[in-house]
């Protein structure tokens, strides 16, 4: 037997009867028929817990309100139970079924399980089109037997436990520059560092190898750019440029690279031959002193 039924606007399909009984709560209705009688607009059942929030199911004889007058089915929703007790921004998701027991075959007819929020805007889901009341008044079909139905419901809630991302891109016209003077240039023995300069909210520093470093070591200088304690994931696009002194002919590296805690170093381990920036004649070293610059953008920041 299969029962057509609605969850707000979508129609769904009840999936194939089953054995065993509904893990979270059951209702034995008797006499049925005296909730028309009387009166009965909607019947809350009592509390039950799942999933360590508390529940109860709702029960229209006569259908919800969003199916009109007259109508032919019986609607029943699932409805989150004393929240005032839950924070005001309260927010559950949960997987949930409504069943109706079937009492010749001795079996459920479940509804399509369905995934919904729950929150202080929106505490009741459920089917307006559970099932058809000729469906559930004719006695050969089970659900209804000596004026008596039973009706359960399963509620299975997701635990929040997904990984979030948020990326933000910039829109950057102009780009971060900065100057910097190294003197004494010769005298250097270990690796250069820059004071700290900040570019999109984040601290950044050059390092100089001045007798190159890892394959570059002896041949050439060696520089990086160098994301101090990243925040987020950063995107960041820059130019360095050792200056040549005596004409336009500087001497850069351009790069673009995804700045984190794990990946926080970006550059080049063959910058410049030492043997050219060395040569009084090339006009990069004057006085002893070295001029370098940067140019960065942050274009984006993860996290």
């Amino acid at each position: 037997m299969s029962v057509t039924s609605s969850a707000a606007d979508d129609e769904v399909t009840a999936m194939e009867t089953r054995d065993a009984t509904p893990a979270h709560f059951l209702i034995k209705i008797e006499p049925f028929s005296l909730l028309e009688k009387c009166g009965i607009e909607k019947y809350e059942t009592k509390v039950f817990a799942a999933g360590e929030y508390k529940w109860r199911l709702i029960i229209y004889p006569d259908g919800d309100n969003t199916v009109g007058e007259d109508c032919d089915y019986v609607s029943v929703h699932l409805a989150m139970a004393d929240t005032s007790s839950l924070p005001a921004n309260f927010e559950v998701n949960v997987v949930f079924n409504i069943f109706l027991f079937d009492q010749i075959s001795d079996n459920y007819l479940p509804s399509l399980g369905i995934t919904r929020r729950f929150h202080a805007m929106k505490s009741e889901w459920g089917f307006s089109k559970f099932i058809s009341k000729e469906i559930l008044l004719d006695p050969s079909n089970g659900y209804l037997v000596d004026d008596k139905c039973v009706f359960g419901a399963e509620v299975f809630v997701i635990k929040r436990e997904a990984v979030t991302e948020c990326l933000y891109l910039k829109n950057v016209d102009i780009p971060y520059k900065h100057d910097f003077k190294i003197s004494n240039f010769s005298k250097l023995l270990g690796a250069w560092e820059s004071e700290k300069f900040i570019a999109g909210d984040q601290d950044w520093k050059i390092r100089l190898y001045p007798k190159g470093n890892g394959k570059g070591a002896g041949r050439y200088v060696s520089i990086f750019l160098h994301c101090i304690e990243p925040k987020n994931t950063v995107k960041a696009c820059f130019t360095i440029r050792v200056k040549n002194q005596i004409s336009y002919e500087h001497n850069k590296g351009t790069g673009t690279n995804w700045f984190s805690a794990s990946t926080s170093t970006c550059g080049w381990l063959t910058f410049i031959e030492l043997e050219t920036i060395n040569n009084p004649i090339k006009g990069f070293i004057v006085n002893d002193s070295c001029l370098l610059d940067i140019e960065i953008s942050v274009l984006a920041i993860s996290h």
